[in-house]
């Protein structure tokens, strides 16, 4: 007897039915967001919507089916991320697609994107941005997304991540303006850009083996080792941004929770300042918008 029929996957059970196993076998391997998971798997592999499983719950799931959902469910409770599973994630409300050179990205990086908006830049104006570290690609395509007449510069150390984001680019139908390289931060770069933006690997070297094993384990380490002290991205990028920002300029970065006060004692030696800090979802500093107006002076005027 096959495992997908000893556990309960057998191909005429029926859609709803193999939801809620699904869930129960998730639940019984202690995950946390077992219903989550198990439905998201289960649309996934099944290839149904949520009006499908709603509206024909009591169709079997054939073979095919059952061994989709068998084999999600396995690396499931093996500790894959469901995002992995699927290899593609949602950010911004624009679906992404991931490869093992990218970082999943998550809910806390899109106030990225909402620090950057609300910076007051026109939707309409031909703007440079650049995106440090762009991995998925996501911060760039979510920018380009907004603002139309934007062009963008991607860059990252990774091939692999590169030609992940560039994909991501032609999903969401800005690829005609961006523009991905490979390189380390901004050194070989040339400016001006009106906006850089970056989530840069933050996470101290020695933390990383006390992370969770879903990403200690499916995470790119070059996307989250920031060095001894998780700075060392900070320290290029404050170092190499300035002379690659147009003069009202702004550098708007993601940051650890507790990486506010060691930013703004690193931004004190750059020619830079912290202008604003904002905090994600769970009300913690995430985002830091740096310049070279004082404190204080990120508001629409900076464009």
């Amino acid at each position: 007897m096959s495992r997908g029929v000893r556990d309960g996957l057998a191909p005429d059970l029926p859609r709803a039915q193999a939801l809620v196993r699904a869930g129960a076998r998730l639940a019984g391997r202690g995950i946390e967001t077992a219903a989550l998971d198990a439905r998201i798997l289960t649309l996934d592999s099944l290839g149904l919507t949520a009006v499908d499983l709603a509206l024909r719950g009591d169709v079997p799931i054939g073979p095919e089916g059952a061994a989709r959902l068998e084999a999600a469910l396995a690396r499931r409770e093996a500790g894959e991320p469901v995002a992995r599973i699927l290899g593609a994630w949602e950010f911004w409300g624009l679906p992404f697609r991931l490869s093992p050179a990218t970082l999943v990205p998550r809910p806390d990086t899109e106030t990225v994107v909402e620090a950057a908006l609300a910076l007051g830049l026109p939707r309409e104006a031909p703007r440079r941005l650049l995106d440090l570290g762009t991995g998925s690609g996501c911060l760039l395509v979510a920018l380009l997304c907004e603002w139309p007449r934007a062009t963008g510069l991607g860059l990252d150390r990774s091939h692999e991540a590169l030609l992940t984001a560039r994909d991501n680019a032609v999903r969401n139908a800005v690829a005609a303006r961006a523009l991905f390289v490979q390189g380390d931060w901004g050194a070989a770069l040339r400016g001006p850009f009106d906006l850089i933006v970056s989530n840069p690997p933050y996470i101290a070297a020695r933390v990383i083996a006390e992370l969770a094993e879903e990403v200690q384990a499916h995470d790119p380490r070059l996307a989250l080792d920031g060095g001894e002290d998780g700075l060392d991205a900070y320290r290029a990028i404050l170092a190499q941004v300035p002379h690659l920002l147009a003069p009202q300029g702004r550098l708007v970065v993601e940051m650890g929770f507790d990486q506010e006060g060691p930013l703004r004692a690193l931004a004190e030696g750059s020619e830079l300042h912290v202008l604003e800090v904002r905090r994600d979802l769970a009300g913690h500093p995430r985002v830091a918008v740096l310049g070279r107006g004082p404190v204080g002076a990120a508001d629409s005027s900076s464009f």
